[in-house]
């Protein structure tokens, strides 16, 4: 009897690899192919926007971060306009501004000729929006002139203004002597010297807000004032209850705008009086913080101060922009919590309504 060990069995044949067809081939290179789109897709949907942005950003990096950071390294060393970096003195840049009376007199100066300038600015911009709104004849015209101050530069607009607010020979007090009144010192008095630069400021900016508000109302669907229209509702009802609800996002960035733009003035109470030797008047008594920033710069040579004033400006207009925010974000909510009890009425009234006139069919026909 013969026995056979398992090195001696026989070894299964081995199916040779086989070759790939140009079938195979042309669809292996296509799902190839295809996964390579697919990834290209994802990645563009998912990365390309940021590439989009990305030259704001470089450019705000190149000309507003690193400017800003350098600022606050300048704050806070004893830098010297012709001697460069001195020593290190942390805050105390800050604390001598902050214990400074001619830093908080520009501070009131500023907040001064802000408010006299961005609210009767804001409230006539925005009636000639709702004048160029209407069907008026040659509105292009109108909408075009509303703009030629702002294309008027800022120095010339100073120099006619400064001119007409002379205090000896200008055209405002001509025209009050005219009249039998008393020159006004344009040019040596608190409030005369900020009306005078706020109505500098409203000459050249009304027109611009004005065209950015009448944007948003043409953005208002006509629809929601024809219906209200057929309600009843006049003209200034419409306004207040249609109009400014619906371009509050563009008042919003009006008002801050005008915030920014209100605390950084600085050409027209620098030209206001050309004649002057201390910047903003002989007793500073219209010289703002940008221009007080200047002076110490430029006039004292002491960047480390500077550096630190321009700090506190700019935390300053932070803290206002947050403030703007959240007082509209409280006013959209307690409007829209408003429209929304007012839809529940006007549900309620229809309710009510529709049973009375139920029971109302009902009796009459029993």
């Amino acid at each position: 009897m013969s026995t056979t060990t398992p090195m001696s069995r026989p070894k299964p044949a081995t199916e040779k690899p086989s070759t790939p067809t140009a079938e195979k081939l042309e669809r292996s290179k296509a799902e190839r192919t295809m996964r390579r789109r697919h990834l290209r897709g994802r990645l563009d949907h998912k990365y390309s926007p940021y590439l989009y942005i990305s030259p704001f950003f470089i450019l705000f990096a190149l000309v507003g971060l690193f400017p800003l950071i350098y600022t606050f390294v300048v704050s806070i060393n004893d830098w010297d306009l012709l001697g460069g970096a001195g020593d290190w003195v942390g805050l105390d840049n800050y604390k001598a501004e902050l214990a400074s009376p001619l830093f908080w007199n520009s501070l009131f100066n500023t907040f001064s000729i802000f408010l006299l300038s961005a609210i009767p600015q804001l409230a006539v911009a925005t009636f000639i929006a709702a004048m160029l709104d209407q069907n008026i004849r040659a509105k292009t015209f109108w909408r075009m002139s509303v703009l030629v101050p702002y294309v008027v530069t800022p120095v010339a607009v100073t120099l006619i203004f400064s001119t007409a607010f002379d205090e000896k020979y200008g055209l405002i007090n001509n025209l009050l002597g005219a009249l039998n009144l008393d020159a006004i010192a344009w040019k040596t008095e608190v409030l005369p010297s900020h009306m005078a630069i706020a109505t500098m400021v409203n000459w050249r900016w009304t027109g611009y807000n004005a065209l950015i508000l009448l944007a948003a109302m043409q953005a208002v669907p006509r629809e929601l004032h024809e219906s209200a229209a057929i309600d009843g509702a006049g003209a200034i009802r419409r306004f207040f209850s249609i109009t400014l609800p619906s371009i509050r996002p563009t008042m919003i960035f009006v008002i801050i705008t005008a915030t920014i733009g209100g605390l950084q003035i600085f050409t027209e109470p620098k030209l206001f009086n050309p004649s002057s030797s201390v910047p903003g008047g002989p007793d500073r008594q219209y010289q703002t913080t940008v221009l007080y920033l200047w002076d110490l710069a430029f006039n004292r040579g002491d960047f480390g101060r500077a550096s630190a004033v321009a700090w506190i400006l700019f935390l300053i207009i932070i803290v206002i922009g947050v403030i703007n925010f959240l007082i509209s974000g409280t006013i959209a909510s307690s409007s829209e919590q408003k429209k929304h009890r007012r839809a529940v009425n006007r549900s309620a009234k229809r309710a009510r309504n529709r049973f009375a006139s139920l029971q109302t069919g009902s009796a009459k026909d029993e």
